[in-house]
């Protein structure tokens, strides 16, 4: 389907619009065509579909872009494997608009969850860690994952099962709004463990 653009106003004007035009252009053919559409359709014979939903049977090919033509529109091959293929008649640029902005939709309701990391020793004292602990619940209520990491430093390394029942009681402090992801891990001086909030029933 083609168009035709009347410039008007002085050259400078025109090359402004000539390139604005193109960008919104290379934009549109930017977005990937899936479906093969008017002339690429190779197939002698389709069973056509208006752009209504009416189904008006096996046609020629040529025929069934004729209709479309005349509706100012295009034949979209929908289901290649039919006997013989099936078409559709519709406006594809808007098809694939409405794809796009359907996948942008999809991507803004995935969820993102940001990871607070917060940082003990395997020698926290009560205060410290009921401080922690109120920390972590903050950032799990406002969605975030968090990763609780005990850092052993030097001899501390011969505490690691201290480090890890206090990363243990992290886990029950917190195990009416958190899950642990996965046991305390071990990591070079470090373990570590990631929780993230419960899903809400």
């Amino acid at each position: 389907m083609f168009y035709t653009i009347i410039l008007y106003g002085n050259r400078r004007n025109v090359d402004w619009l000539l390139t604005k035009s193109i960008l919104i252009f290379l934009e549109v053919f930017s977005i990937k065509q899936e479906l093969p559409i008017n002339e690429q359709i190779r197939h002698k014979q389709v069973q056509l579909i208006d752009d209504e939903g009416q189904k008006l049977g096996v046609m020629d090919t040529r025929e069934a872009l004729d209709i479309a033509y005349e509706k100012n529109l295009d034949l979209v091959l929908v289901a290649p494997n039919g006997n013989p293929p099936v078409c559709k008649i519709m406006n594809y640029g808007k098809y694939k608009f409405e794809q796009a902005k359907k996948e942008k939709e999809a991507k803004k309701k995935q969820k993102v969850y940001e990871l607070k990391e917060l940082r003990i020793t395997p020698n926290t004292e009560e205060h410290d860690f009921n401080f922690k602990a109120k920390n972590a619940r903050k950032f799990l209520e406002d969605g975030c994952k968090v990763k609780i990491t005990v850092r052993f430093r030097g001899r501390e390394l011969n505490y690691v099962k201290q480090g890890e029942t206090i990363l243990n009681q992290f886990i029950e402090e917190l195990s009416d709004i958190a899950v642990p992801e996965k046991k305390p891990v071990l990591e070079g001086k470090n373990m570590f463990i990631i929780l993230a909030k419960k899903a809400e029933k």
